[in-house]
């Protein structure tokens, strides 16, 4: 399984950004969905999750009702809207597909096995 990240740049405060994650392979409606992001000199954090279906999502406090994940199925991506951008979410974002056949949403990085390269999403103040 391969992960394509794209959708990252530089927003103003307030702004909005959707970021799209195209995966490779046959087992992605298999597969739980995560995206995590890192700031520098800050460890890689959870952002949210995405069930197989797409029916159970999960975020983390900081970015809850500001963004929202879904997935394509038919189309192999998952996405990230994201809402109401503040500089404190300025990170490189990286989407994760948990193992095939784990279909749970997860919040630990280690809960994952492939990843994608990263976007850049920069907020400026």
């Amino acid at each position: 399984v391969q992960l394509q990240a794209s959708g990252g740049g530089l927003v103003q405060a307030g702004g909005s950004l959707r970021l799209s994650c195209a995966a490779s392979g046959r087992t992605f409606s298999t597969q739980a969905m995560g995206w995590f992001r890192q700031s520098p000199g800050k460890e890689r954090e959870f952002v949210a999750s995405i069930c197989w279906r797409g029916r159970d999502t999960y975020y983390d406090d900081a970015v809850k009702g500001r963004f929202t994940i879904s997935r394509d199925n038919a189309k192999n991506t998952v996405y990230l809207q994201m809402n109401n951008l503040k500089p404190e979410d300025t990170a490189v974002y990286y989407c994760a597909a948990r193992y095939p056949g784990r279909t749970d949403v997860a919040d630990k990085g280690l809960e994952y096995t492939y990843w994608g390269q990263g976007t850049q999403v920069t907020v400026s103040s």
